[in-house]
């Protein structure tokens, strides 16, 4: 609570005339993300906010901008409330003015996942009927294969109109723009392959306080000031670190694309205390550069199933820095696993977070036991609402065990039946992935006679490791059930993953036969 009370004070929120300007800021804009931005303008000021590989931006800076683009989309393109903006981008300064400025004029808010295809673009355009889109150069053959014919414009060009010259353009001081409360954040989760679910958000910061306390004390952010966001903004984790880091005044690295060279060089060149990453990233970037990486006091891992090994190497090499979150873009942030609660059993996803009701149920609704396998539950305030029920189904299944810990076991979707029996792939994966010989191991399933269905394991050895094929069968009998024995193994040289740094299930499974 301490931490928490000191991290308000930084803020600003426990000063008589720091409520003012937040309230003084919703007034003028309503409430949108604008808000947030004017009253860290006016907080932080000279701080610096944003830097890329195009600008560094300090905080009275971000939000001018951010205020001349929505005056110049308001004027240029009509965009008004209820309108429908589309944005296709990478990490920039640019994407992130616009989605102020677009949240100012009351429009509802699309972020599209920047590696679909044409035609994934196309269908979302033809379901959702986008009245503009902001989209990156490199991205304009994808938009123009797509068939798209709305109005759009380009997050960056040289000569012709793009968010970055209309971020600078003199604008009317004196024409004001209307209080709106309208806008909605749209998450389209779901990757870049299969269908794609519609999650909305309202941009509230009652809603979301108690995820931000939760990440305010548990990742000890207080002292934090300057954070590296890798993952994607279109993504709901990234979307949400960025709000929370704006609030605190911090200065912000973000980069197009991640590239494990250029993460760690901005990480160490700025001496970053806190990075966001998914688990592969920063295995990357242990791989690479862990010297560069010495100055982070919090690396928020989550998105992806954290490997063990990299966690030990992780606590080896930088201490107890590792947290391990879990959330859906649907119910948002749930879990947090502490430095203590890893290395208490590296696999866990930690304890839920306040405000957070988790329930484990079988597949008939009823509750199970500790230790038992069931399907994750989620009710919070700031979760996207359902108007059949408040609760969330994630389609994520896992346990609880008797100390208060979560573990995730794979989706609902990933459980085979084998022999009668429930297979959960996830799990034999563990077990294997515990072997010393072995980097990495994903589990297929596959069509068996007798069976119903049997597993089908890719394995990945690590660099000159030989593994014989019979003896790692004989080590994982010992170590799994009957039913849980792959039908197959198979040696690989690499394991696919989505841009995200999730291994890529489909792709595997196209491959398994």
């Amino acid at each position: 609570m301490l931490e928490f009370i000191s991290a308000l004070k930084g803020m600003g929120f426990l000063s008589v005339k720091g409520f003012y300007r937040l309230i003084s800021a919703i007034h003028r804009h309503g409430v949108n993300l604008m808000a947030l931005v004017d009253y860290a303008s006016k907080f932080y000021g000279r701080q610096t906010a944003l830097v890329d590989e195009y600008e560094k931006l300090d905080y009275s800076a971000l939000f001018s901008q951010s205020e001349a683009l929505s005056l110049a989309l308001e004027e240029r393109y009509h965009i008004q409330e209820e309108r429908k903006v589309a944005f296709l981008c990478k990490n920039h300064a640019s994407l992130v003015k616009a989605i102020f400025a677009v949240s100012r004029l009351g429009a509802n808010i699309y972020l599209l996942n920047a590696e679909m295809s044409p035609i994934q673009f196309q269908l979302l355009s033809n379901h959702h009927h986008f009245d503009f889109l902001v989209y990156d150069n490199e991205l304009c053959i994808l938009v123009e294969q797509s068939g798209y014919t709305g109005d759009k414009l380009p997050s960056y060009h040289d000569t012709l109109p793009a968010v970055n010259n209309l971020c600078t353009l003199s604008v009317d001081q004196k024409r004001k723009l209307k209080r709106t409360s309208l806008s909605n954040l749209v998450i389209l989760t779901g990757g870049t392959t299969g269908s794609f679910k519609t999650v909305v958000h309202k941009p509230s910061l009652v809603n979301f306080l108690d995820p931000y306390i939760a990440m305010l004390t548990r990742l000890k952010l207080a002292t934090c000031k300057t954070a590296y966001i890798a993952v994607p903004i279109y993504h709901g984790y990234g979307l949400a670190t960025l709000f929370l880091f704006i609030s605190l005044g911090n200065k912000i690295l973000i980069h197009r694309g991640f590239s494990t060279e250029k993460a760690c060089e901005l990480i160490h060149r700025h001496q970053a205390e806190m990075a966001v990453v998914v688990p592969l990233m920063v295995y990357k970037m242990m791989r690479y550069d862990a010297a560069a990486l010495k100055s982070l006091t919090c690396i928020a891992s989550g998105g992806s199933e954290l490997n063990p090994k990299w966690a030990a190497e992780i606590h080896e090499k930088l201490g107890d820095v590792l947290y391990n979150l879990y959330g859906t873009s649907e119910a948002g942030l749930t879990t947090i696993a502490a430095p203590q609660d890893l290395r208490a059993d590296p696999h866990t996803i930690g304890r839920k977070i306040p405000g957070v009701r988790l329930k484990i149920r079988d597949l008939q609704g009823r509750k199970v036991l500790n230790g038992k396998i069931g399907c994750f539950c989620v009710k919070t305030q700031w979760s996207m609402r359902n108007k059949k029920s408040s609760w969330i189904f994630t389609g994520d299944t896992g346990y609880r065990n008797s100390d208060g810990l979560y573990f995730l076991c794979g989706r609902i979707d990933d459980m085979i039946v084998s022999a009668g029996e429930n297979v959960y792939p996830a799990e034999v994966e563990r077990i294997l992935a515990s072997h010393p010989q072995i980097a990495e191991v994903a589990i297929a399933a596959v069509r068996d006679e007798n069976f119903g269905w049997r597993l089908k394991a890719f394995i990945l050895p690590h660099e000159n490791a030989v593994i014989a094929q019979d003896e790692l069968l004989e080590w994982l009998r010992a170590r799994a059930a009957r039913f849980q024995m792959p039908r197959e193994i198979v040696f690989v040289e690499s394991m696919p993953h989505t841009p995200l740094g999730k291994l890529d299930r489909k792709r595997l499974n196209s491959t398994s036969g």
